[in-house]
């Protein structure tokens, strides 16, 4: 495979390596990531992260494990094994079902699908920012949850890509950004991107969104998605559900923000979206802090579902879709 280079992601032509989102901000280690069933630990342990990225970084396992000479039925478990390692982010499920297509004709064009997915979801990112800029009016403050720019996808991000272009346009302003209990990726992740790309942003805990949207101080809310049902519904991280009942309330417009490759027509709406539950560790506390006993119960889905009706509009690649057409017509 030809070299890739993206801000979590790089193939140099020989060796797979992704960013250990689970060490950031502190340090920033690249791993080797192309033995598949190494990168399914990555993607277990949110070391790669972000529903188009691990569609990608999947991908590109799978290609390196063929150039490795591994034999067509390998290959077909290991694509199984890869489609499985996480159930709810459907842009996994799409990539190695892409992968498995191509396979039956033989491993030699692996590489070549997997490079045409990278590419692909660089120039999806492109397309939602086109779209999603439509939306701003001029100085805009914004707020995003969890993380869903480039150490989520190939390119510059979903929710947090529409954000970049803005502020380079000069319709946003601020950012707020929700810290994102219990994994902190706003914090950790969209703060240290919005640093690097000198982006005016603020932290917020997650219970302090709904005083900055009484108060005025946030225009707009865009945040990313792991999979969209065909009526609109969708699944993001959690706490996404309750930012979009603020909004609401409070007259805020609420904007997903999606790759096509998140949009699962075959999930008829929010309620048939499986939801990953994840260890309640993660809730009593982080790292080597600790805040509730070691057998307090803990309660860790990774995602709720927010309902179309709680949408101001759908942005994806191909447009933008307000939440009236939505409801008439789902996907």
């Amino acid at each position: 495979m030809k070299p890739m280079d993206s801000m979590a992601l790089r193939h140099d032509g020989r060796t797979l390596w992704i960013l250990d989102q689970t060490l950031l901000p502190d340090r920033e280690v690249w791993c080797d990531a192309g033995d598949p069933a190494v990168m399914i630990g990555h993607i277990q342990r949110l070391a790669v992260r972000g529903a188009p990225l691990i569609g990608v970084a999947a991908a590109l396992s799978l290609a390196c494990m063929a150039e490795a000479g591994a034999a067509p039925a390998a290959l077909a478990r290991a694509a199984a094994a890869l489609r499985a390692a996480r159930p709810t982010a459907v842009n996994l499920m799409w990539a190695m079902d892409r992968m498995a297509a191509v396979l039956e004709a033989g491993p030699a064009r692996l590489g070549a699908e997997a490079e045409a997915i990278f590419t692909e979801d660089v120039a999806l990112c492109e397309a939602m920012a086109r779209h999603g800029l439509t939306l701003f009016g001029p100085g805009e403050a914004v707020l995003t949850h969890c993380n869903s720019g480039g150490l989520a996808t190939a390119g510059i991000g979903t929710a947090l890509g529409v954000i970049r272009r803005g502020f380079e346009a000069g319709l946003v302003r601020h950012v707020f950004v929700d810290e994102t209990r219990p994994l902190l990726q706003g914090a950790r992740l969209t703060a240290w991107e919005l640093a690097r790309l000198d982006i005016p942003h603020t932290l917020i805990t997650d219970s302090m969104a709904a005083i900055l949207m009484r108060d005025g101080r946030v225009q707009r809310v865009l945040v990313g998605a792991d999979r969209v049902a065909r009526n609109g519904d969708f699944a993001n991280k959690v706490g996404t559900y309750g930012l979009a009942v603020q909004a609401r309330h409070h007259g805020v417009p609420f904007h997903p923000v999606a790759p096509w490759s998140t949009v699962d027509l075959q999930c008829s709406d929010g309620q048939a979206i499986p939801i990953e539950q994840r260890d309640p560790a993660e809730v009593r506390g982080f790292g080597a802090c600790r805040w509730a006993a070691p057998a307090t119960p803990a309660f860790n889905p990774a995602f709720d579902v927010t309902p179309v009706q709680l949408i101001t509009s759908l942005v994806l690649d191909r447009g933008v879709l307000g939440r009236e057409a939505l409801e008439a017509r789902g996907l």
